[in-house]
């Protein structure tokens, strides 16, 4: 898909999952069990996509994934598998170097989201794409050094700390407008300044869903996770930006869903649902 100046690729970096109610907060497993498949200890099967943007003078990657510095116990608890997806390989295979890398958006600071910023060398944590410049917002830098107790479990400072020791870290005041045709709109719901990046060129749409629109299920207003802080305040986001990219014919790319990379959106008078899949 090329949208303005820039060829996107979608990128699978792990598979994993997650326990279903946390998923979907107050709907109710009779209603959310029909939208995913769910395993004896309640979990759902979910990835972490991420997307590659390429044009004349740029590289960039939104988000990175779980990454592969995970202890057995860990990998067994949220089922992590990084076989065949690992991200250096799967780029290499598009033609695309770690090296090659400008720029790495990180939507926010949770581990599923920046893993793959760092690995382990020679028993320390280093850069995985030593040239490129990550760039978060400065209310999510904070929060990720100093978390509640409600989300301090999913803030590892290993993802980030080198980063920020090399100089690599941008950290942004709620700037919306990043790169040509490539903007932020920045919602606070799941956690302080998440960032969502969009894609436009005045034709055609794309808002890379993060963990406001995680997966395909989570279109539906009040289909909201219980890892949401606010889950008002992300139910009143997502009654603010769907209008505006059904509105556009915008696609909503999904971080998470195993099934459905992308989607358009449609209406009814029940409300604004994913509609037509689209391949990325």
């Amino acid at each position: 898909m090329q949208i303005g100046a820039y060829k996107l690729t979608s990128l699978v970096t792990s598979t994993f999952a997650l326990d279903g109610g946390a998923m979907f907060g107050v709907v109710p497993k009779t209603l959310w069990s029909k939208q995913v498949e769910v395993d004896d200890l309640n979990r759902i099967d979910m990835v972490t996509r991420t997307l590659l943007l390429e044009s004349k003078d740029k590289k960039i990657l939104i988000d990175t994934g779980n990454g592969d510095k995970w202890k057995p116990r860990h990998k067994e608890i949220f089922k992590i598998e990084l076989d065949p997806y690992i991200l250096p390989q799967s780029l290499a295979a598009h033609g695309v170097s770690v090296d090659d890398i400008t720029d790495v958006i990180c939507t926010h600071l949770h581990f599923d989201h920046v893993g793959g910023n760092t690995k382990m060398e020679d028993g320390k944590v280093v850069p995985v794409f030593p040239n490129a410049k990550y760039w978060v917002q400065s209310e999510n830098w904070k929060l990720a050094n100093s978390p509640s107790e409600k989300d301090r479990a999913s803030y590892l400072a290993e993802n980030w700390t080198v980063l920020a020791e090399n100089g690599m870290l941008q950290i942004l005041n709620s700037e919306r407008e990043l790169f040509d045709d490539i903007k932020l709109e920045i919602v606070h719901g799941h956690t302080l300044g998440q960032q969502l990046p969009i894609i436009s060129d005045g034709s055609s749409t794309l808002i890379y869903g993060a963990d406001l629109f995680p997966m395909k299920a989570h279109i539906p207003i009040p289909w909201v996770m219980a890892y949401d802080n606010e889950p008002m305040r992300s139910i009143a986001e997502k009654k603010r930006i769907l209008p505006d990219l059904l509105e556009k014919d915008a696609i909503i790319f999904f971080e998470h869903d195993p099934r459905t990379i992308a989607c358009k959106l449609r209406s009814s008078e029940k409300g604004i649902f994913g509609g037509e899949d689209i391949i990325i």
